[in-house]
């Protein structure tokens, strides 16, 4: 599993409907359509940092495979999670989504679920 690298985000299934069922503002919401993040990720062995860049703001988390670790959503919202690896994919659980992240060919995908809601980002190294 070689997640290092920059992502451009190219495609995305239901963003809007996605974060009006996780409770993010209106606002978000209507930014976020207009929004296509890049993704850095640096990985050595079970420890990550993801750097989300967008125009209105930068991100950054690290984490460990297995450990719990607090995490700050686009909109300052805080929540924690333990992100465990599974058959190559990195896959975390919250309250309210399940999150799948995976290289599938030169692509990287990640489906978030959260209720009967599923939002799907295709992104490509840059």
């Amino acid at each position: 599993m070689d997640f290092n690298g920059t992502w451009k985000v190219y495609s995305e299934e239901n963003p809007e409907e996605f974060l009006k069922v996780i409770g993010a503002p209106e606002m978000m919401v209507k930014m976020r359509k207009e929004m296509k993040p890049v993704i850095a990720i640096e990985q050595n062995g079970k420890d990550f940092t993801v750097t989300i860049k967008t125009p209105v703001c930068t991100r950054v988390h690290s984490f460990t495979i297995g450990k719990e670790t607090e995490f700050t959503t686009m909109d300052g919202r805080k929540f924690k999670c333990t992100v465990r690896e599974e058959n190559g994919k990195l896959i975390s659980e919250t309250e309210k989504f399940t999150s799948v992240r995976e290289i599938q060919g030169d692509d990287m995908v990640e489906t978030i679920t959260a209720g009967s809601v599923t939002f799907t980002s295709r992104s490509k190294r840059v």
